[in-house]
Parts: structure tokens; C-alpha cells; sequence
């Protein structure tokens, strides 16, 4: 019988083969649709004569683009509308950007709604007047908390102070307030696509409109709104004095199978908006799409998920070395206590920052994780005698007191370093840039001198190996799904928004990683040697004696 943790990792890697497997499968149906083969008549059915419905723009109709403004969610007639954008003799093969300035309604500066509604109509003719036109509706304002002002906390000035004093006349801070959408991308499909009546996809079909010409049936051009590139930083507070604001209206075309799967993404983002996500943290991951090459963004898929699997089984695999770890012999009691304070702080720091939850939750994970090595390195026990628990220390052998004097002799001469490093980085940051709030600098002094000068409390454990000569007690389990993670959080760098801090940390640990893996080459591994201290660090479980 193989041995259970066998099973479970092999159980991962099944599910994440699959996982895999099925994505690729999804992702071929999505960008390849099959077209409608002509044969012969079906008979009078809804898809004309061989169930095939054909393109309208096909027949190369004069087509115009025309974009209205109103506070109204529909629309029947051209009352209480305004039209800030009109395109004739639109060509739909040819892209163009164009900056309007729209007027802004009262109800809107009073935290109401705009709407755009785009019409794509036959030249010359007015929208509502035309019964083969296609129009879509997009609001182009949104509610979002502003965010806070950075201040200098000693002196308490701020570059936007006068600005910020008039938008706290008009609204609390912490209160959602009526933001601009200065950004409206609009595309048609553009491709000669014959689609098989009898199997449209879902995800277009709710875009198609239909007309009936003779004995053929065609769709009307699919108009689509790119929702994606609705970034926050386009977004622009509306205060009660504004009466006019810009609007980048740009257009280009779309093929067939960036239409189905950019469809597919925006439901996507609005379902994690639907479970709990803010904007901010839906932002992120309109970013990936938007500002990542498609290639790019393909290979990120894949990246991604390895990098969840790497991350459970080095959890797995970290919860398992230390359930079994029974001594603190050949690890840094500092080194653990180091990590799970520079875990803590990099969480607080990251949800202080609004972080996206792509970082925050595994970064939460991790900490979590870390404050339980903590009760085991330090032997603690809880005992509930009423509302607070009594904490108690186990003792430690006389081995693992030797270990705690080559912890301490290398933290002494560390702390001769760190400690005015640190301390000096604090002061400078408090008298020369800008916080929220005295939390916020607290978390920042900390997080700059983890993320600066993390990698010196990684120099105890290296001393104990030095000492020992030996590297056979670290989890190198561990360590290898973590390598292979330090290389993907190299790649994510360079994709997801996140502090700049936090981003040159990951490669940092590339440093780190190359200073473990020196010691393993300089310090061969024989776990089934017994050590000094009467110890083997074979993996492989003993036997239990067999009963006469």
C-alpha cells in the first residue's frame, strides 16, 4: 500500500493534470467556433433555407456611428438625449480615437447615473427611425470610495490640501461617491462569419440581432463595449461644480474569437465582483488582460496554476515536516520568529496598500502558517482556565540550548547593523514622504526594513549550518516547490499590480534560494547517517515491531 502521502500529492497532481486538460479544452471551443457548412434546403425553419445565418456586413451597407448621452436607463424617443458623438461613413476596418467634452447633468453631480447609449445605424438615417439598427448602453459613471489623502505627518501638509478640503464639503470620505468613466472602447465583429443556426454559442448570441432578407437569414454587425479597459486610474471624481468632463471614445475591430473570449473574461470579472471582490481588486485582473500581450497572457494561465500547485504542495509539505519536527536540533529558533514577524507585517502592509486579492490571500495563508511554526519552535502549550489562556514554554535539551548560543552570537553582531538601518530608514520616511495615517508609516518602516534588509535575518540559519556542517535538518522538500515559486513570483512581477517594494522582494528571495543552494552543494546530504546527536533524518518511517 503506498504510503498516504504519496497518495495525496499524487491526487493533486491527477486533479491539476485534469484541471489543466480541461482548460485547454474550453479555452479551443472558445476561440474556434465551428462555421455552417451551405447543403442542401431544411425547409422553412427560423434559419432561412439551409440553416445557416449569414452576415449582414457582408452586403456593404453605408454605416454610421452615433453616441447619446442620458440619465435615463432606456430610451424611446430622441427627448433627453445628447449627442456628444457622431460618426459618418463609418468603416469599420478603420480604427480611430476621438476626445469629447460631455456635458454633465445635475442629477449626475448628484451622485446620479449617465448612460451612453451607441448606436450603429445606415447613413443618413436617425437611429430610432431605422429598423436594422444595433445600439448597446454602457453607464459611464460608477460609485467607488475616493481614495485618502497622503499627508506629511509632522507638518500635516498635502500637495491637493485646498482640492481635498472641497470634496470633504460634498462627501464623507469614507462613503462611495460618483466617479467618471473617462474611457469608452467600442468594437465590431468584423469577420464574413457564416454561423450554423442550429448551434450558435450563448456567449455571442445575446450580442446577435436578426433580420430576415428574402430567404436568408443574417445578423445585424455585433456591436461590443470593452468593459476590460475601464480602468480605475481613468476614473475621475464628480464633484457638484462639475458641469463638463472628457470622454475618450476610441473604436477598433475585433476578430470572432477575441469577441468569445473577451466576452467570456467580463463575465468572469463581474462574477468576482459578484462574490465580495471591490473594483479595485477587479482592476487588478482587468490589468492582466488588458495590458498583457495575448501570448503573454496564455502563458500566465499556465504559470498561474502551476503556481497554485506549488504553493499546496509546499504548504503540505512545510505542515508536514514540522507536525513531525519533535527538536528545534539544527534549526534557528531566530530565523523562525524573524519569519513569522516579516510574514505579518508584509500581510498588514499589503492589505493596508488595498492590495489585490490575488497577493492578500496567499500572503494571509502563509502568515497563518508561520505563527503555528512559532508555537512549535518555541514549545508553546495553552491551558484554558477561564476568559484567557495561560501560556506555557517547554523546556529544551541541552543540543538545542547549544543551537540557541550560535542563534544568539549571530543576532548579536546582526543587530549592530540592522537596528540603525532600520530606525534611520524610519526617520527619513517619517520627515520626507507622505502617509495616510500614523498606522500606515508604522507598517511602512516595518515592511521597508523587512522587504531592505530581510534577507540578514536569513544569516542565523546559514551560521547553524556552518556550524553544523550540515544541512540535512532544513525541509528541502519545501525549499524545491518554493524555488520553483520564487521563479514564478519572478514572472508575476512583472504582470500584477502590486508595491514596488514587494516587487523587487521577490527578487530578493532569488538571492536567498542561491545562498541554500551553495550550502546544499558544500554540504552533502547522507540522511541516513546518525548525527552527533543521535539523530538520523531519514524520511522513510520505521517499521513497528512485529508481534510474536
Amino acid at each position: 500500500m503506498l504510503p498516504r502521502r504519496s497518495s495525496l500529492t499524487g491526487l493533486a497532481v491527477g486533479l491539476f493534470a485534469v484541471y489543466v486538460a480541461h482548460t485547454c479544452w474550453v479555452m479551443y471551443g472558445i476561440v474556434h467556433t465551428r462555421p455552417c457548412l451551405p447543403g442542401p434546403p431544411r425547409g422553412s425553419g427560423g434559419q432561412g433555407s439551409d440553416g445557416c445565418i449569414r452576415p449582414y456586413l457582408a452586403r456593404r451597407p453605408k454605416l454610421q456611428l452615433s453616441v447619446y448621452t442620458t440619465t435615463r436607463s432606456n430610451i424611446g424617443t430622441e427627448n433627453n438625449i445628447d449627442l456628444v458623438l457622431n460618426v459618418e461613413n463609418f468603416d469599420v476596418e478603420s480604427k480611430f480615437e476621438r476626445t469629447v467634452n460631455v456635458s454633465v447633468p445635475k442629477k449626475t453631480r448628484n451622485n446620479g447615473t449617465l448612460y451612453a447609449y451607441i448606436f450603429l445605424h445606415h447613413a443618413g438615417i436617425l437611429p430610432w427611425h431605422d429598423g436594422k439598427q444595433v445600439h448597446i448602453v454602457s453607464p459611464l459613471t460608477t460609485y467607488m470610495v475616493p481614495k485618502p489623502e497622503e499627508i506629511n505627518l509632522l507638518t500635516g501638509e498635502s500637495v491637493t490640501q485646498q482640492i481635498e478640503a472641497e470634496k470633504k464639503q460634498t462627501y464623507a470620505l469614507d462613503e462611495p461617491v460618483s466617479h467618471w468613466r473617462s474611457r469608452l472602447t467600442l468594437n465590431v465583429m468584423v469577420e464574413d462569419f457564416v454561423f450554423d443556426g442550429s448551434s450558435l454559442p450563448a456567449d455571442v448570441h445575446r450580442y446577435m440581432k436578426m433580420v430576415q432578407l428574402g430567404k436568408t437569414v443574417h445578423y445585424l454587425p455585433i456591436l461590443f463595449i470593452d468593459q476590460l479597459s475601464n480602468r480605475v486610474k481613468d476614473l475621475m471624481i464628480i464633484n457638484r461644480s462639475t458641469t463638463e468632463l472628457p470622454l475618450t471614445v476610441s473604436y477598433d475591430k475585433i476578430s470572432l474569437g477575441k469577441l468569445r473570449f473577451w466576452i467570456h473574461m467580463q463575465d468572469a470579472v463581474y462574477s468576482l465582483q459578484q462574490f465580495g471582490f471591490s473594483e479595485k481588486d477587479a482592476d487588478e485582473v482587468k490589468g492582466i488582460f488588458v495590458d498583457t500581450n495575448l501570448y503573454l497572457l496564455a502563458l500566465t494561465f499556465f504559470v498561474a496554476a502551476f503556481h497554485l500547485l506549488f504553493d499546496f504542495l509546499a504548504f503540505k509539505n512545510d505542515i508536514s515536516f514540522w507536525t513531525k519536527k519533535k527538536s528545534m536540533i539544527g534549526m534557528s529558533t531566530k530565523a523562525v520568529l524573524w519569519r513569522c514577524f516579516s510574514t505579518v507585517v508584509i500581510f498588514l502592509f499589503l492589505l493596508d496598500e488595498q492590495t489585490s486579492l490575488l497577493v492578500l490571500i496567499p500572503a494571509g495563508v502563509g502568515a497563518v502558517i508561520e505563527l503555528w511554526k512559532v508555537k512549535k519552535a518555541l514549545k508553546m502549550t495553552f491551558e484554558w482556565g477561564g476568559l484567557m489562556p495561560t501560556v506555557k514554554f517547554g523546556d529544551f535539551t541541552e543540543s538545542e540550548k547549544k543551537m540557541e548560543e550560535y542563534d544568539n552570537q549571530a543576532m548579536k553582531y546582526l543587530s549592530y547593523l540592522l537596528y540603525p538601518l532600520c530606525i534611520g530608514g524610519a526617520v527619513y520616511s517619517l520627515l520626507n514622504v507622505k502617509y495616510k495615517s500614523w498606522y500606515s508609516w508604522l507598517i511602512n518602516s516595518f515592511v521597508n526594513g523587512v522587504y531592505a534588509f530581510g534577507f540578514l535575518f536569513m544569516l542565523p540559519q546559514l551560521f547553524v549550518n556552518y556550524k553544523m556542517k550540515s544541512v540535512a535538518h532544513l525541509p528541502w522538500k519545501v525549499f524545491t516547490y518554493k524555488a520553483f515559486n520564487t521563479f514564478i513570483d519572478d514572472i508575476f512581477a512583472f504582470i500584477i499590480t502590486m508595491p514596488t517594494s514587494h516587487r523587487l522582494a521577490c527578487f530578493r528571495d532569488d538571492v536567498v534560494l542561491l545562498v541554500y543552494l551553495y550550502q546544499r552543494w558544500l554540504y552533502p546530504v547522507d540522511k541516513s547517517r546518525v548525527n552527533e546527536y543521535g539523530e538520523s533524518y531519514e524520511e522513510k518511517p520505521r517499521r513497528k515491531p512485529h508481534k510474536e
